[in-house]
């Protein structure tokens, strides 16, 4: 198991079975860089969980790895929070942002490739790259535009972004 995955699976253990959240003893070099960070759990294959940041919010990869976990497993409105029982069910992923850019027009993006963000106002909805069904950019945005309720004839800002995967 990669070590940033190892970190969100010992967090959100540690955060379901006692309440405290973990303090990584040891950084890794790459725990020490800053960056957005997605911390995904599945179980039995379906998603049970998905928060994060598109742009650094914290002192490094590291803590937003543990915030994000604890978010994942507890606070995504979609789930109920995960149990004790379930922790032995879970995968875990964590995906590395790069830094979101501009894009001018559809053509610049690639489902597989980029992850997405669609911004019109305060509004923003992101979608990661690369996921299980998710097979054109016209789906892509329309998920974004969904996620951050944003109507189809709403004007936006689209934006790209790469990802390093760790499951």
């Amino acid at each position: 198991m990669h070590p940033l995955v190892r970190l969100a699976k010992e967090t959100v253990e540690s955060y379901v079975r006692t309440g405290k959240v973990l303090k990584p003893e040891e950084l890794s070099p790459e725990m020490k860089e800053r960056a957005g960070v997605f911390v995904s759990i599945k179980k039995g294959g379906e998603l049970r969980g998905c928060i994060g940041t598109f742009e650094p919010t914290r002192a490094n990869v590291a803590e937003e790895i543990i915030a994000n976990a604890i978010s994942s497993a507890t606070k995504d409105p979609r789930f109920l929070p995960v149990t004790e029982s379930e922790l032995a069910d879970l995968e875990y992923s964590v995906d590395i942002l790069t830094r979101p850019e501009p894009v001018k027009d559809i053509g610049q993006l690639d489902p597989k490739k980029y992850g997405v963000i669609v911004e019109c106002s305060f509004r923003r909805g992101l979608l990661l790259p690369d996921l299980e069904g998710v097979n054109t950019v016209e789906e892509q945005i329309a998920i974004c535009r969904a996620k951050a309720g944003i109507l189809a004839e709403e004007p936006v800002n689209l934006y790209r972004f790469q990802v390093r995967r760790y499951r």
